[in-house]
């Protein structure tokens, strides 16, 4: 029997598995697909907002401040990528000065530091691509930018190194409340027992606290199409660039990545059936939009475009507590934007405050928080990657030459925890498929190497997990 059974293997389930792992208890992550990071966490612009759109007093205000100071270190102790490139809210007329105004306030009084409001002028000046239809900006310096599916993947991997346990493709479909633990079976029939349980299942939230019993809450899903440009356009801009806000959001973003890329998106598109397709108007709305934040936006440096479903519930703000109807299930659900800033505060919250109500905690005197990073090998210095070639000649063959990416990597990225079984989860670790060609040259080499470490026939390697195989059998 688990301790603690978490639910969903987005940003929010990755971040409370490896704060659980500090403690001495016996703690799993229950994932329906083939991978963790597979959600929302997957299609996300990557931004740590500062925290001046939340509303006072709000939960989303709360751990949006508390999650942007705690950041930096978290992602500095998983070997993650994270900069504070700040943000800029930018005004069109005089009446989105006057919202500015408004935010920045608001800002202040949720504990952001440093806010101000730019002329034009200075805009122009720090950010030239801008379109020159700007009267104003709100410079937000503490923003910062993020991998999210990185961040994810690096939580779960340091979980597992410190005794936590990961269950991929295990799809909740019945959960039973006994007098002291969870019975929680899967669709093909595994099962596990757990004392208390923890919903971080996103957009299937709401699906879990009913199957536990709990009918509090409705969740509903908001589709996001994003594009993606090229590295060469990486200088385009430096800041994350939002549209002053309307009661619709915060609009489309223009914005650089951690990796060098430049983001533009999303959409915000209701749907009810989890939609993950980009359609020819939502990137058309996305063009449209970017268009108006810069001038000579450089769409022919599009390297891929994409969609993502994020989860909206009734609440209008994070649902984080106990389940008020079903003792011993939490619920951290309706974690939206900002919910990626937010996540290493609401994992220090749901353990420190929650989950101690169920347990004696007793630290956990062998946790070690660090993780080497994924790209470690390209951080090295020429006479270093020499002396591991010496060691090891797989990292002196280059897979993927868009983005430089080894076979020493790839083989890595397959036995370091959580390990990357299909070609999608190679890519989210190494980036290899990620560059100009998105794969066309080393998808095939990816896939021989994937079937040769976890000896298995060619044909049974999939690009993301269950039904998704890339080949029939051999021609020849």
């Amino acid at each position: 029997m688990f301790d603690v059974a978490v639910i969903g293997g987005g940003v929010i389930g990755a971040t409370i598995l490896r704060e659980l792992t500090k403690y001495r208890l016996n703690v799993c992550l229950l994932e329906k697909e083939a991978d963790v990071a597979m959600g929302q966490s997957r299609a996300n612009s990557g931004i740590v907002h500062a925290g001046f759109d939340a509303p006072v007093g709000s939960l989303k205000a709360t751990f949006n401040v508390l999650g942007n100071a705690m950041m930096e270190d978290y992602a500095r102790e998983l070997g993650v990528k994270f900069k504070r490139n700040g943000s800029l809210v930018v005004a069109f007329s005089e009446e989105e000065l006057k919202t500015l105004k408004e935010l920045k306030a608001r800002g202040e009084l949720n504990g952001v530091k440093k806010l101000r409001i730019i002329s034009k002028e200075e805009l122009f000046e720090i950010e030239p691509s801008v379109s020159k239809n700007a009267v104003g900006a709100l410079l937000a310096p503490t923003g910062g930018i993020v991998c999210p599916y990185k961040l994810t993947v690096a939580a779960v991997g340091n979980a597992m190194d410190n005794g936590a346990t990961l269950l991929t493709e295990f799809e909740v479909v019945k959960i039973n409340k006994g007098e002291n633990a969870f019975t929680i079976t899967a669709k093909d029939g595994k099962s596990i027992t757990a004392k208390i349980m923890i919903n971080c299942a996103g957009i299937y939230s709401e699906e879990i606290a009913k199957a536990a019993g709990d009918n509090s809450f409705t969740v509903g899903g908001r589709k996001g199409e994003y594009i993606l440009l090229d590295r060469e356009c990486g200088d385009f801009v430096k800041h994350t660039l939002f549209f002053t806000p309307t009661e619709k959001g915060k609009g489309i973003l223009v914005s650089p990545t951690v990796d060098g890329n430049i983001i533009l998106g999303p959409t915000a598109e209701q749907v009810s059936d989890k939609n993950v397709e980009t359609s020819v108007d939502g990137l058309k709305d996305v063009q449209e939009k970017a268009a108006k934040m810069c001038d000579k936006v450089p769409f022919g440096g599009t390297i891929t475009s994409f969609a993502g479903t994020r989860a909206y519930c009734n609440i209008h703000d994070f649902i984080i507590e106990e389940s008020k109807t079903v003792e011993g299930l939490i619920n951290c659900a309706g974690i939206e934007s900002p919910g990626l800033t937010s996540a290493p505060a609401i994992a220090k919250f749901v353990v420190e405050d929650l989950v101690s109500k169920f347990f004696e905690m007793v630290d956990n005197l062998d946790f070690d928080g660090q993780r080497k990073p994924d790209d470690f090998f390209n951080n090295l210095s020429v006479e270093e990657k020499n002396n591991i070639i010496k060691e090891n000649p797989a990292y002196g063959k280059i897979i993927c030459r868009c983005e430089r990416i080894t076979e020493g990597e790839i083989v890595r990225a397959i036995k370091t925890n959580p390990p990357a079984t299909n070609v999608d989860a190679i890519k989210r670790r190494t980036r290899s498929g990620m560059g100009r060609c998105q794969g066309g040259f080393c998808q095939p080499q990816v896939v021989e190497i994937i079937a040769r470490e976890l000896n298995i026939p060619i044909e049974q390697v999939t690009k993301s997990g269950k039904g998704s195989y890339l080949l029939r059998g051999k021609t020849k």
